[in-house]
């Protein structure tokens, strides 16, 4: 959501703006494009995964996982973009690959 007030988007999406707590927010698309904040890959797993905060273009930071590269691979400052694959129910879940 974006602040009509303040300009600002945020992450999660919510209906008071956590910047001027203004309750004037909207839906606004986003560019799907972001870069890496930060990273950890989870090894001891039976399936290995990478988490990473992505903070996309618009400005908000969001947590989400990384895909289709190998662990080793990922840096900080990385640009990459959205995609969505299905969670075990079917719905739609953003994850990150090399953009």
């Amino acid at each position: 959501r974006r602040c009509t007030s303040c300009k600002k988007a945020h992450w999660y999406p919510r209906a008071v703006c956590p910047h001027c707590f203004s309750t004037n927010t909207s839906w606004k698309d986003a560019s799907g494009r972001g870069t890496v904040y930060s990273h950890s890959t989870m090894l001891r797993v039976e399936a290995p995964f990478t988490l990473a905060y992505v903070t996309l273009d618009e400005g908000p930071t969001m947590l989400t996982n990384l895909v289709d590269m190998p662990a080793d691979g990922w840096r900080i400052g990385q640009a990459v973009q959205v995609r969505f694959q299905p969670a075990e129910d079917g719905t739609p879940v953003a994850v990150f690959a090399p953009a």
